[in-house]
């Protein structure tokens, strides 16, 4: 039997999976997966949720056969028994493999802390100054966070369609879609 999932996590689990579903289908180019081993360098780690870009796009995994491998581009991690591994172990091992952006839901803290992977090592950075996390790596993936951890997931899903409305979701669409392999 696997170990115990919270009903907390769980329900975060959903939110974060619908956000990040919504993201994918508004951005064609872009893959993702919920609870996916993912083989990375000597590892095989199942994250709770990931996002990439497809290879044919010009991202860094691929998948051959049932797994993904090497370094997906986002992948997140909801936190409640397993903080110390998600920031411990995960963290190292996402951080080696050259996963970009790494965020860790920590539900007890009522936190959030999303890496960016700079010069291969990571470091936290804050949201904007109206209280959005932007990803660098996904353009147009907007986090309100303070909504996140109140429930509200309705703004949570507003605040991503602006996202999504924004010119530089535009720009990454067309970029996508430039670099795209046949």
């Amino acid at each position: 039997m696997p170990s115990p999932v919270s009903g907390d996590h769980g329900q975060m689990d959903r939110w974060i999976s619908g956000w990040l579903a919504v993201y994918q289908a508004a951005t064609p180019g872009v893959d993702g997966a919920n609870n996916a081993t993912s083989l990375m360098l000597e590892d095989a780690p199942q994250p709770d949720l990931s996002l990439l870009i497809l290879p044919e796009y010009g991202g860094n995994s691929s998948r051959d056969g049932l797994y993904y491998q090497g370094a997906l581009e986002f992948v997140a991690e909801v936190s409640a028994t397993s903080a110390s591994n998600d920031l411990h172990d995960k963290y190292d091992l996402y951080q080696s493999a050259g996963v970009q952006e790494y965020l860790v839901i920590l539900l007890f803290e009522e936190e959030i802390r999303w890496h960016e992977l700079v010069d291969g090592r990571y470091r936290v950075f804050p949201p904007d100054a109206d209280g959005l996390w932007r990803s660098r790596v996904f353009p147009g993936l907007w986090l309100d966070g303070k909504a996140l951890l109140a429930g509200n997931l309705r703004q949570v899903l507003d605040r991503l369609q602006d996202g999504l409305r924004s010119a530089e979701h535009d720009r990454f669409v067309a970029d996508l879609a430039a670099r795209r392999r046949v």
